[in-house]
């Protein structure tokens, strides 16, 4: 947007003065400097909840690790975005470490709180790429992918309902360094939220499944 306005202004005039180029000159650098300000930025919380009519003991043992989702992905993990596969486990209890397998690779993540059936929580070690470029190329690296939106860590929570019913929650902790973050923020929570719904629904169908 700063860039337009003094386009334009140097457009509009009849000859580029020197001043006005030495005004568009001082103000290049100004993105970069607006980045130093935010250099680490607050972490957010996004939080989805599904009812799943099964108790939280048979609903734990599929928010721990859960088999390949069956569910075809939407059009817009279709376009490239990163979705959730399957989840598998090495170990029990804190210290275990938890492997979420998304279609660009896997999010390692290390067991911080096991208080079986109630609450699974763990922190992300590693995080394979949020999306997957279109390229007519087999292989790309685009810097923009690294570290611009990071994951921190992660928790399940699961709460006795009436009936033998199971309240689960997920929960992700990220941050976002794309500005201005007023614009991505809506965008990005969105899209995880519909990751949330995408590994919620398919624990929900395979607790059911067990508990029926």
């Amino acid at each position: 947007m700063l860039g337009g306005v003094v386009g334009q202004t140097l457009a509009t005039r009849r000859r580029t003065t020197t001043s006005g180029m030495a005004l568009l000159v001082a103000l290049l650098p100004a993105g970069s400097w607006l980045d130093r300000i935010f250099e680490v930025p607050a972490a957010r919380v996004v939080t989805t909840v599904v009812d799943v009519d099964a108790p939280p003991a048979v609903v734990w043992h599929h928010v721990v690790s859960f088999g390949r989702i069956a569910e075809a992905p939407q059009w817009y993990f279709r376009t490239g975005l990163s979705y959730p596969l399957q989840a598998r486990i090495e170990g029990t209890g804190v210290g275990a470490v938890r492997y979420c397998e998304f279609s660009t690779g896997a999010f390692r993540e290390p067991i911080t709180a096991w208080d079986e059936p109630a609450r699974l929580a763990f922190d992300v070690a590693d995080q394979p790429a949020p999306l997957q470029e279109w390229s007519p190329w087999s292989k790309v690296y685009a810097p923009h992918l690294d570290g611009f939106f990071r994951t921190t860590r992660g928790e399940f929570r699961l709460t006795p309902l009436p009936g033998g019913r199971t309240r689960l929650e997920g929960h992700t902790w990220y941050q976002l360094r794309i500005y201005p973050s007023a614009y991505w923020t809506p965008i990005t929570e969105t899209i995880l939220h519909r990751i949330h719904e995408r590994v919620l629904r398919h624990v929900k169908r395979e607790a059911e499944t067990d508990a029926s």
